[in-house]
């Protein structure tokens, strides 16, 4: 079975509500649902990739800018893609979200309603 993969933080409103699109979506289409708390389990340098490719961004469109990480360590710097990637894989705080994967699909689900474009 297919299935929509979900990277997730629980106390975030936006992720709630990316996953419920995802949810929706897959029970409409009778899809899974995978849930990847990204905190808890953080995604490696390879997989942070991944995404920033499917969903066809630069890494920094993926980082949470306004995060004291960031702002601490990051910020005003002159860093590589690969530099970027790996301040995510080390700190996935930094990690926006909700990202939602589908086949060789992914969406940055701000708003919820871009879940929708991968269908």
């Amino acid at each position: 079975m297919s299935k929509i993969t979900v990277w997730h933080n629980s106390r975030c409103r936006k992720s709630r509500e990316g996953l419920a699109m995802a949810e929706k979506i897959a029970g409409e289409k009778g899809l899974e649902v995978a849930i990847r708390k990204y905190l808890d389990n953080p995604p490696n340098i390879e997989e942070i990739t991944k995404v920033v490719e499917m969903i066809g961004i630069d890494p920094i469109e993926l980082v949470r800018t306004k995060e004291a990480i960031w702002k601490e360590q990051y910020k005003g710097k002159d860093l590589t893609n690969e530099q970027i990637i790996e301040a995510m894989s080390l700190y996935p705080k930094l990690i926006e979200r909700p990202v939602v994967m589908y086949n060789d699909k992914a969406v940055l689900a701000r708003p919820a309603e871009k879940v929708l474009d991968m269908f």
